[in-house]
């Protein structure tokens, strides 16, 4: 089976958005997770006065994460599934959030920036053209501005890749199909063992013309499955002011 990819990808994430928090709640610290990763982008004064950006924010989970590290900067969440984004803006958020139908690639023509921070999670290994999307997310930040990205990019181990996949196979796609989204879950799995490595991806950063790249492995069983990958637009200054 080949991958999803562009409107085909999005088609499945609309069909999977009515059982996509159920699946995802039964997750071992998917929510922790995102939360942990956006708190490391290291945000000063609980985000006062910032605008922050969610790539891919699906039904919200990331945004809610993001909304908790930042609970006082402006945040706009964008997702290129109608589907997913009518989930994210039924449930209850402050004025200061708000959604956009608008692909990654998309962001950057649309009128939207500069950020001071952008998070990125579970996006990369979904779009067709990773460094484009890199390239895009640097003309959005503010210069020394601040990235996250929080992704299933293996270890590089034979051992950590035997197990995502023994995970996908036993839970992950079997729980997909009971909801009739079999093939989503099969790219979830596949994407994975194609996307770059960790090493590989924070390289891939670092090419794209990020600084201070650095790959934080999650705890628990992602430990090598799942990784926060943080850097910066150029130079070191503290979005907000002060380094």
């Amino acid at each position: 089976m080949t991958l999803l990819r562009d409107r085909d990808l999005a088609r499945a994430f609309d069909r999977a958005s009515h059982t996509y928090d159920r699946l995802t709640a039964l997750h071992p610290g998917y929510r922790t997770g995102l939360l942990r990763s956006a708190r490391r982008l290291r945000l000063p004064r609980g985000g006062a006065g910032l605008n922050l950006l969610d790539l891919g924010c699906g039904t919200g989970a990331s945004t809610r994460a993001l909304l908790r590290a930042a609970p006082r900067a402006r945040i706009t969440a964008v997702d290129a599934s109608s589907g997913m984004l009518r989930r994210a803006r039924a449930k209850p958020w402050p004025a200061h959030v708000r959604f956009r139908h608008l692909t990654a690639e998309d962001v950057a023509t649309a009128g939207e920036g500069p950020y001071d921070a952008v998070f990125a999670a579970y996006l990369l290994r979904n779009v067709t053209d990773p460094h484009g999307v890199l390239a895009a997310v640097r003309a959005l930040l503010r210069p020394g501005g601040r990235l996250a990205v929080h992704e299933y990019s293996l270890s590089g181990s034979a051992a950590h890749r035997a197990l995502w996949t023994a995970v996908c196979r036993t839970v992950v796609i079997p729980a997909g199909a009971l909801g009739g989204d079999r093939a989503l879950y099969h790219h979830l799995w596949r994407s994975v063992l194609d996307f770059d490595t960790a090493p590989g991806f924070a390289d891939r950063l670092t090419g794209a013309g990020f600084t201070g790249v650095r790959a934080v492995p999650l705890a628990g069983w992602q430990t090598g499955i799942t990784h926060t990958f943080v850097a910066r637009n150029g130079s070191a200054t503290t979005p907000g002011g002060g380094r």
